[in-house]
């Protein structure tokens, strides 16, 4: 594919530095990319000054977490304007949060015999690449590999860190119609991030794209990397029937993991592309 427009780098809880990963969307025929770290727009400078060099399209992007009927549920931005002040804002509330976070992940760890947790996890982090964001579950459980306490990720989220285990502490994410508000207000194209990824029944996924249509979104992510084929063409019958723009990406995290950044399946030919319109019209704030 040569559009990618969801990525993660070292900026969240990717493998790769922006420049590096920038470099290997180019490698692999990518030409529009949009870095969609969670919750942070640290990475997007380095990324753009590498596009740049490739002669690459660089679309302003974010990942957003919140939530919706007691649930978190991500956010996709795109083509904002960096310095608006609402988004920043927003940026820096979940900053804090997120090291919030971090420190009771390592707390609850530590009780349970696995102390050191949070230098640890902020040691795998910085020897990918430093941030200022708080270290990920992904980087805790690498420490948990590091320190012998599991054999690899699938055993360190099976059972410590996954949906429902010790490690899975809830956060105070804002609500979605205020996610998707911050980004609107921002100038940003708006996109629902893998609604089928969240455990809900048919009727609840229909009620959660409903109700981010009357917040303000845009889009839906019908493909996200090479999720199952049927999950595509339950998106696809939604983005027809709510009259969707739709959105499309690998949500590459790390070389030799589920996904590869440019690789996911094909977009039903007859979905409206959302990154049609970043060379054009720009979306109505609010």
């Amino acid at each position: 594919m040569n559009v990618d427009l969801h990525c993660h780098s070292t900026a969240s809880d990717g493998a790769l530095a922006p420049a590096a990963l920038v470099a290997r969307a180019y490698e692999n025929g990518v030409r529009v990319l949009a870095l969609t770290d969670h919750d942070t727009i640290e990475g997007l400078e380095e990324a753009r000054a590498a596009a740049v060099a490739l002669d690459m399209q660089l679309i302003n992007g974010i990942e957003l977490s919140c939530t919706w009927g007691g649930a978190t549920i991500h956010i996709l931005g795109y083509g904002f304007n960096v310095d608006a002040r609402p988004l920043l804002d927003a940026i820096e509330q979940l900053h804090t949060g997120r090291w919030l976070r971090a420190e009771e992940i390592s707390r609850k760890l530590a009780m349970k015999g696995m102390p050191g947790a949070l230098e640890g996890a902020r040691a795998v982090q910085q020897a990918l690449g430093d941030s200022g964001n708080a270290p990920a579950r992904p980087h805790f459980a690498d420490f948990l590999i590091n320190e012998g306490f599991v054999k690899d990720r699938a055993e360190a989220f099976r059972k410590w860190l996954g949906a429902g285990k010790l490690g899975d502490v809830k956060q105070h994410w804002p609500t979605l119609e205020d996610t998707v508000a911050t980004l609107r207000a921002a100038g940003a194209w708006v996109s629902l991030a893998h609604p089928s990824h969240y455990d809900f029944t048919r009727s609840k996924r229909r009620r959660l794209v409903a109700d981010f249509i009357e917040a303000g979104g845009h889009a839906i992510e019908v493909v996200n990397g090479l999720q199952p084929a049927d999950q595509v063409g339950s998106l696809a019958i939604l983005a027809r029937e709510f009259g969707l723009l739709v959105s499309a990406g690998s949500d590459f995290h790390a070389p030799g993991a589920w996904s590869e950044i440019g690789v996911y399946r094909p977009l039903p030919e007859d979905l409206p592309p959302l990154w049609g319109r970043f060379k054009h019209d720009q979306p109505t704030a609010v």
